[in-house]
């Protein structure tokens, strides 16, 4: 029974606010579901974007309290508007109509109850684009609605996690979350133009200063799911945002030498199927205007 607003444990945090009189707990959303941004989006994984983009829904609030979002302003802020669910259902189809390859759902996880019946019957496959940070419990209430999983493995050290996303039991978490989202949807499949069908993407964006961290996060995937049951994006493109631009520690872009320790890790464990990315992916046009468009 974890989908529900007036007690809310959708996430890891397990809050219990009563959404439906105001109470808001970490993430700050309220009980009706706001968004950013409804675009297609044509810097995903190229299995994702493909040639007509994926259909991006950028969701309001965030269950992680990362110091250096570059969607500050809405994660962390709460910009958007708020919508009915069958207001997102049109937007869907007016994505799908514009040709995208999927629907995206951008950080979904605190509108879930609200989400999940506006799923049904979708002609594109789902894509839950998360951070990682979830609850096995609330997972398995999107079995048959998500086809595909793009979660966030951002680290393996507690100390870490609680640093820069103020989530210690972050490791342990997305560990189990993975481990839920491979079992739903199994292994990586694809359509005739290359485009994936169902299955997970892992993906790990690397931190200035903290390529321990990397490293473990490598060796912890490695070693505890086969490698042939998702695809893992390994991603250069940080870029100092938020209140990360003021912490000395991670207020630079990471290094080619810090890139290719990580890259040769990947390439010593094995990890064949995937992504990475140039180091000039690091530029801040690459996030999108979060100006209300398709809304």
């Amino acid at each position: 029974m974890t989908m529900r607003l007036d007690r809310c444990e959708l996430c890891p945090r397990r809050c219990l606010a009563d959404r439906t009189r105001g109470e808001r707990g970490f993430c700050g959303a309220g009980d009706a579901i706001r968004i950013a941004r409804a675009a297609p989006h044509f810097w995903e994984e190229p299995c994702l974007s493909g040639k007509r983009g994926s259909g991006t829904v950028f969701f309001s609030h965030c269950t992680l309290g990362c110091v250096y979002c570059q969607n500050d302003g809405i994660s962390h802020g709460g910009a958007g508007r708020d919508i009915t669910p069958e207001r997102l259902r049109e937007i869907y189809f007016e994505l799908i109509e514009k040709g995208v390859h999927n629907i995206n759902l951008v950080t979904p996880t605190h509108f879930l109850p609200l989400i999940l019946p506006t799923l049904a019957e979708l002609p594109v496959p789902v894509v839950m684009n998360c951070g990682g940070y979830e609850r096995v419990e609330t997972l398995r209430e999107l079995r048959g609605c998500v086809g595909i999983y793009l979660p966030d493995f951002k680290y393996a050290l507690p100390e870490t996690a609680e640093t820069y996303s103020m989530a210690g039991d972050y490791p342990e978490r997305a560990l189990e979350a993975v481990e839920e989202m491979i079992a739903q949807v199994g292994k990586p499949r694809f359509d005739g133009d290359g485009m994936m069908t169902s299955g997970v993407i892992v993906r790990h964006m690397i931190l200035p200063n903290e390529i321990r961290n990397s490293l473990r996060v490598l060796e912890l995937l490695a070693s505890s799911f086969p490698k042939d049951s998702f695809l893992l994006s390994l991603m250069s493109q940080y870029t100092p945002a938020g209140r990360g631009k003021e912490i000395r520690r991670i207020s630079r872009r990471i290094t080619p030498s810090e890139y290719g320790r990580v890259l040769r890790k990947m390439e010593e464990l094995g990890f064949e199927a995937g992504y990475t990315q140039e180091l000039s992916s690091a530029k801040e046009e690459y996030v999108p205007p979060f100006d209300g468009t398709g809304v």
